[in-house]
C-alpha cells in the first residue's frame, strides 16, 4: 500500500461523455460510475464561476462541460470533476477558434456565450455531420431577421429544468412560459441547452453561407432545408405523408403478425 501511494498508482475510472448531453445526464453518468454524486456534481455545474471570465452572464456550466473521455479516480469532489471538463472545453475552443480567422466568424457578434449556446442548439438538432453548418446557418439567419428560432430542444430543456419532461414533447408544451422557449421568445435562450462537441462549435463559429431559414426532418435522421415558407410548407406536408404511410405500414404489419399467430 505504501509503495502504491508513493508511486501515485491509483485506480482510474473511464467516463465517456457523449456530445449533446446536458448536465443532468452527465451527473447521472458520473454517479453510476462512482466518480462523484449527482447532487455534488450538479451543485458545481449550477455555478458559472469557472467560466465567468470567458462567458460573462452564463447561467451555469451547461455548454462548457466538454464531451470527451475522462479518467477519474473514484469519489472525487464535484467541483474538481467539473474543472476538468471546463479545462477541456477551453482547449477545444482555442483549437476551433484558432483555426478560423476573425473575419471568417460570421457569428462573432454573439460573443462566446451566444456562440456556445448556438452550438448547443446545433448539437441537439442534428447528428449528421454535414448538416451542422446548415442548421447553424438557419438559426443565424433567423436571429438576424428577428424571427423566433422555433427550436424543439430548447422547449425540452425548459421542461427538464422545471422537472416536467417525460420523454414526449406535446403541442401544448410549445406554449410553456420559459426564457428557454424559443417559440415564445425571440433570440437565443439565456444559455446553452446541452454540451456541444468541437464540430458543432466550429459550425456555430462559422455557419454555412446562404439564406436558409427553415428545416424539417426527413424521417431517416436527416433534414431537408429551405429558404422560403412556401417551400418549407411543402417539405412539412411531404414529411407528414411519409409519417402517415409509415404508421399505416406498421399497423398492417401488426395485423398480419397477429393473424399469423392466431392461425391454426
Amino acid at each position: 500500500m505504501f509503495d502504491t501511494l508513493a508511486r501515485g498508482r491509483i485506480y482510474l475510472v473511464s467516463v465517456t461523455l457523449p456530445e449533446g448531453e446536458n448536465m443532468f445526464g452527465i451527473a447521472a453518468l458520473l454517479e453510476a460510475k462512482s466518480v462523484t454524486t449527482r447532487e455534488e456534481f450538479l451543485a458545481a455545474a449550477r455555478s458559472p464561476v469557472l467560466v465567468a471570465d470567458f462567458a460573462p452572464g452564463a447561467p451555469s456550466l451547461e455548454g462548457f462541460l466538454f464531451p470527451a473521455t475522462y479518467q477519474f479516480p473514484r469519489r472525487q469532489p464535484g467541483e474538481k470533476v467539473a474543472e476538468s471538463m471546463v479545462r477541456r472545453f477551453r482547449e477545444a475552443w482555442a483549437e476551433s477558434a484558432g483555426k478560423l480567422p476573425a473575419e471568417g466568424r460570421s457569428t462573432a457578434g454573439l460573443g462566446p456565450l451566444g456562440i456556445v449556446t448556438l452550438a448547443s442548439l446545433v448539437e441537439k438538432e442534428t447528428g449528421v455531420a454535414e448538416e451542422r453548418g446548415l442548421v447553424a446557418s438557419v438559426f443565424a439567419n433567423r436571429l438576424r431577421k428577428g424571427m423566433t428560432l422555433d427550436c424543439d430542444p430548447t422547449v425540452i430543456y425548459a421542461l427538464t429544468l422545471a422537472g416536467r419532461y417525460n420523454g414526449r414533447l406535446l403541442l401544448a408544451d410549445l406554449r410553456v412560459d420559459s426564457p428557454y422557449n424559443t417559440y415564445r421568445r425571440r433570440g437565443l435562450p439565456p444559455g446553452p441547452i446541452a454540451n456541444p462537441g468541437e464540430a458543432s462549435l466550429r459550425a456555430a463559429l462559422a455557419p454555412a453561407p446562404g439564406k436558409l431559414l427553415y428545416f424539417v426532418a426527413t424521417g431517416d435522421g436527416g433534414h431537408v432545408f429551405s429558404s422560403t415558407l412556401a417551400e418549407h410548407n411543402r417539405n412539412v406536408a411531404q414529411y407528414r405523408r411519409r409519417e402517415a404511410q409509415a404508421a399505416r405500414n406498421a399497423r398492417a404489419q401488426a395485423r398480419a403478425h397477429a393473424a399469423g399467430r392466431s392461425s391454426p
